[in-house]
């Protein structure tokens, strides 16, 4: 690996629109929080980049919805995130946004500068209208039917069912998010990147330079667009709120949010380090590492990098660990049903537990498919982890060495082993270091690799090695008869202390800190950068050194605290059921010729069983009348094979064939949706032939 003099670390631009979720600090903010940690501890030069990502369409809506100007919405919710960001630790060097005057040069900068070059297509093009709303409409503010799967809830620029890549002209169906009615084209001038050209180099760079080091679901996503081939991509829309488009005939226009946005990195930096920011963007031996969420990939990895070797003399992203989505409570996170753990609000309910929050979102950290967080579970790690290992190993250690030796620090005498306790001592204590220090090398192997859980649970597995090392030599047994082995005991004990303060920093900051004053380490603090360098526990602490008071790391999170929580959600789902509407909107109108095109016929399931490796699946053989067929049906949590042998059942039956894990599934099986997402089988009220049609 090459050998970087600085990094340039950013964390995704949050939306403001609204305030920030324990889904958005699991999947970008706290990994990349974790991972500056870890560099500033070892002595690296890093910059740490952030702000409010406040423009585009969303913005302009949320405000007219507020009845506030969009500098005002924004605002609200800039000051909201950031503040939060602040109370809950997360170390940014800046955190900018993108509505100051620095960011609208820079992106003024980034298009002039392109532009010059003559790298832009300008088009005019017809595009979607919301006459009700009077404005075009952003690709991701248009759904339709997906041209690929059929899926009917499809992006104008991406359905994410199929994940392939499309144009708002390429749905079926298309309406507008925002009011909900179908948009009408009218013909409006852009201005186009031309990202077809960058794809040959796009794919050697990605395809072929990142398939080892980039995280798998990252390239995966990266290299199925390239496969499918890129267009050019608008980067201009028809807008007044945004950075307004530097030509002379582009009044009324700004630039795509998703054009502005990725360059805030750079103009934050330039706030940040105005006389020095080249560096850390265009110094080959600056290394930048972008921190996103899933949903944020293909414009960090193949739209972004493609502008900077545009403007020329840009380093590229180096390494972009994305992760997956955070759900809560076995479903997705829902900002518009308030289906969340907002940060402000856990920070205010559980005070002085920024901690506490930061592990157990690391130790179900979604690196590779999504999590699932639960309050049950936040209550079991906190205390049986937390509090059971890590604190009460601490907590052990200081006690004794008060007890025993009045809270100094015991001389480290040489052990001979003149009897049978003492040797066991020796072999306990040589059978700990080295545990110890393959924990360590691991941890920071994880680190360095982006793999924020495996690192934590080595940093937790110096605490069970710490635990289990007093547990074996039973110090409060042999302070009967070898006060000599017990200083022994505790002084290595307080070694692996001292080791957990300077390993956990990334983790457990404020459990760092808590530790270092216990330990009263001011004196000797500089010592401990050798532990990142060597790479193996360290012995910093002096001996006869006086310590600190003891005092508990962690306490238990109380059953009630936990059911106050849960009852948060429970009475938001209910309101949310009873201002729900009574049925789903009806869908886009069809002609009786589309519907004469659907061969729908009752079938009999004559098995069923389970799909291997799906808990949605069953696996349905069903007689329609005409033949014996294998239909997959996602219908596995609601009903089980049991129920559904002898079932009557509504059965699409000219429904193209679609493979799903190495099986032909033939037809769909038709359900009614209750509004509480139960599915419910559609079939006669009598019992009739297989094969009889639907009509």
């Amino acid at each position: 690996m090459k050998k970087f003099k600085r990094t340039t670390v950013t964390a995704a631009l949050p939306y403001a629109n609204g305030p920030l979720h324990i889904g958005h600090i699991a999947g970008a903010y706290l990994p990349a929080d974790t991972y500056v940690r870890f560099l500033r501890q070892r002595g690296e030069d890093v910059v740490f980049i952030c702000g409010s990502d406040e423009h585009g369409v969303a913005i302009t809506l949320g405000a007219k919805k507020e009845g506030v100007s969009p500098r005002q919405f924004v605002d609200k919710y800039h000051h909201l995130m950031k503040q939060a960001f602040e109370d809950f630790g997360i170390g940014f060097d800046i955190y900018s946004r993108t509505s100051n005057p620095t960011h609208h040069e820079t992106a003024k900068e980034f298009f002039t500068n392109i532009y010059n070059k003559g790298i832009f297509l300008e088009e005019t093009s017809d595009q979607y209208y919301d006459e009700q709303e009077q404005i075009f409409l952003a690709d991701r503010y248009i759904i339709g039917t997906c041209p690929n799967c059929k899926h009917t809830n499809a992006y104008g620029d991406q359905c994410e069912k199929c994940g392939t890549s499309l144009s708002p002209k390429q749905l079926i169906n298309p309406r507008s998010t925002v009011s909900g009615k179908t948009p009408v084209l009218r013909p409006t001038k852009h201005w186009y990147f031309p990202l077809d050209k960058y794809e040959a180099w796009l794919k050697e760079w990605i395809v072929e330079g990142h398939k080892q080091d980039w995280k798998i679901n990252v390239y995966g996503q990266c290299k199925s667009w390239i496969d499918q081939g890129l267009q050019p991509r608008s980067i201009t829309r028809d807008l007044d709120w945004g950075v307004s488009v530097p030509l002379p005939d582009a009044a009324g226009k700004v630039l795509y949010v998703w054009f502005d946005a990725p360059i805030g990195y750079i103009s934050a930096t330039k706030e940040l380090k105005p006389a020095g920011w080249e560096k850390y963007w265009k110094d080959p031996e600056t290394r930048l590492i972008h921190f996103i969420g899933k949903d944020n990939i293909v414009f960090h990895c193949i739209i972004f990098p493609a502008i900077l070797k545009a403007a020329g003399d840009y380093i590229l992203p180096d390494n972009v660990p994305a992760n997956e989505f955070l759900n809560l409570e076995g479903d997705k996170i829902s900002t518009s049903r308030n289906h969340a753990v907002w940060l402000h609000e856990y920070l205010a309910d559980f005070p002085g537990r920024r901690d506490e929050l930061r592990y157990v979102l690391t130790s179900i950290s979604p690196e590779t498919k999504d999590a699932d967080f639960t309050w049950k579970d936040y209550q079991q790690k906190v205390n049986s982890e937390l509090v059971s290992i890590f604190g009460n190993f601490v907590n052990r250690v200081m006690v004794l060495t008060w007890k025993y030796f009045d809270g100094k620090v015991p001389a480290e005498h040489e052990l001979p082993a003149t009897d049978e306790r003492r040797k066991k001592i020796l072999d306990h204590y040589h059978k700990a270091h080295a545990d110890l220090n393959v924990s360590v090398k691991e941890m920071i192997r994880a680190l360095q690799d982006f793999r924020f859980r495996e690192a934590q649970f080595q940093l937790m597995n110096m605490a069970r090695i710490g635990n289990k090392f007093l547990a074996d030599t039973e110090p409060w047994k042999v302070a009967k008869e070898d006060m000599e082995a017990v200083g022994c005991i505790l002084n290595y004990a307080l070694t692996i202390v001292g080791n957990l303060a300077i390993a956990c920093d990334p983790f457990l900051p404020d459990a760092s800190r808590n530790i270092k004053r216990q330990l009263n380490s001011s004196s000797f603090d500089a010592s401990w950068k050798q532990f990142w360098i060597k790479e193996e526990l360290i012995n910093a602490i002096p001996q006869h050194h006086q310590l600190g008071q003891a005092e508990l790391l962690y306490k238990n999170i109380e059953n009630e605290e936990i059911e106050k929580q849960i009852e948060k959600l429970r009475r938001t789902k209910m309101e949310n059921e009873k201002s729900a509407p009574l049925v789903k909107a009806l869908k886009p109108e069809i002609t009786i010729d589309d519907f004469s095109k659907l061969d729908i016929r009752i079938g009999k399931v004559l098995s069923a069983e389970r799909m291997e490796k799906s808990n949605k699946l069953l696996k349905l053989k069903v007689d329609t009348g005409i033949d014996q067929r294998t239909v997959l049906s996602g219908i596995a949590q609601h009903y089980t094979p049991e129920e559904m042998v002898g079932k009557q059942v509504t059965l699409i039956a000219n429904l193209a064939p679609r493979k799903m894990m190495g099986i032909e599934s033939q037809g769909m099986i038709l359900m009614a949706e209750d509004l509480d997402g139960k599915l419910r089988l559609v079939f006669p009220s009598e019992i009739v032939t297989p094969g009889s049609t639907v009509s």
